[in-house]
């Protein structure tokens, strides 16, 4: 019988932050103890008050925002990791007999709730491990774990705009707006893909996107195959358990290593060539998001001319070899390009073309996706459709 996958309950998630015993340390004695965190640097609360004039009120604020954090976890669970999406469904879980998006009108913050049982089983990668490309950009957990087990606080909550939030009921505001979080493709959108436009019965993914390209695939009712690989281990092992518990009938083997080693892979390619009827994926965007482990394409690749000819080239050929005669690639894109540094956008389609024929081009409205230290903004991302 195949097991469960492993969701962290509420009570659990409260355990992380339960470190320090507030009712130990009142007032004056947080003030004494707390620090702010510059950089590297952690200065001493009442130090740092007073050079920036931060008000009694305000740091009184804050104390009590710390000593009642169990609010706004509680609410951060309930919006953000909950898994249960719909508790009058005997199957909390499913997707299917939600009305799909129309073909240009796909949206990543459309039901997003069906992001919480990927964010749920990832929770520690997405929300700590993750690392933000741009510099001074630390990740969620990390800070709540600093600030309420530590009384170490990151210096962007103690600024004018921080504490306007705070002071208004909204310290979750700066959190979610301030602090990296590694983006999530919503499962909901990669089951309208489908059923909208194209229409797979055999996929495969060069990552997995945190489990989430399988999740919406699977709720397809007419899907007879996924096959999918990534490089980092506890995804592949999550992805495989969700799938063998959620999806038994359908036909599914996850490879846990680079695409473009499967690419040079003779079994690999042997056994699926013009194989699948879609490749999907949303590609790692070069340096935007820095994940954990040394088989990451950044880590192997130091240059992005090195990346682009190693990894993406490498990947381009590979989802050739798989795909039918007519079959779709697909997948997710935006022009980042760090400090103008190059144009992801149109380097990595122009080496799609060197296989592929372009079909179509279809925005993507994601306000989510974290690109600066700012507040999330739309990064306009772009899904491409190839055809072989």
């Amino acid at each position: 019988m195949n097991n469960k996958p492993k969701f962290i309950s509420l009570t659990e998630f409260l355990r992380i932050f339960s470190k320090l015993d507030f009712d130990k340390i009142p007032f004056n004695e947080f003030l004494k103890i707390s620090t702010v965190k510059v950089g590297d640097r952690q200065i001493p609360l009442k130090q740092y008050a007073k050079e920036k004039q931060i008000l009694s009120t305000d740091l009184r604020t804050l104390y009590k925002n710390i000593v009642n954090k169990n609010e706004y976890l509680t609410r951060f669970y309930e919006t953000s990791l909950d898994p249960r999406i719909t508790l009058s469904n005997p199957d909390p879980l499913s997707i299917q007999g939600e009305k799909p998006m129309k073909s240009k009108e796909m949206n990543n913050n459309q039901l997003v709730k069906y992001k919480n049982p990927i964010r749920n089983m990832h929770y520690h990668a997405i929300l700590e491990t993750t690392r933000s490309g741009f510099e001074n950009n630390p990740s969620f957990l990390r800070v709540l774990k600093d600030l309420y087990n530590h009384l170490i606080i990151d210096y962007k909550i103690v600024t004018p705009s921080g504490i306007f939030y705070m002071n208004n009921g909204r310290l979750g505001s700066v959190f979610s707006s301030y602090y990296f979080r590694a983006s999530i493709m919503n499962p909901y959108l990669v089951y309208s893909l489908n059923l909208s436009i194209l229409k797979g019965t055999r996929i495969f993914t060069p990552t997995l996107g945190w489990t989430s390209y399988a999740y919406g695939f699977l709720e397809c009712p007419d899907m007879k195959e996924y096959v999918g690989c990534d490089v980092i281990p506890s995804v592949c092992a999550k992805t495989q358990e969700f799938i063998q518990y959620r999806y038994p009938h359908i036909v599914s083997k996850i490879f846990c290593q680079p695409s473009e080693n499967l690419a040079i892979s003779r079994p690999f390619l042997t056994k699926y060539k013009s194989h699948f009827d879609v490749v999907f994926f949303s590609p790692p965007y070069y340096e935007l998001e820095l994940y954990p482990g040394k088989d990451q394409s950044t880590a192997q690749y130091t240059t992005y001319e090195q990346w682009l000819d190693q990894y993406w080239r490498q990947t381009i050929g590979l989802c050739y070899h798989v795909l039918k005669p007519g079959g779709t690639l697909c997948y997710i894109l935006s022009g980042y390009g760090k400090n103008n540094e190059y144009d992801l956008l149109k380097d990595m389609n122009d080496i799609a073309k060197e296989r592929f024929r372009l079909k179509r081009i279809e925005n993507m409205y994601n306000k989510n996706v974290f690109v600066t230290a700012d507040f999330h903004r739309e990064t306009g991302e772009k899904i491409m459709f190839f055809v072989k």
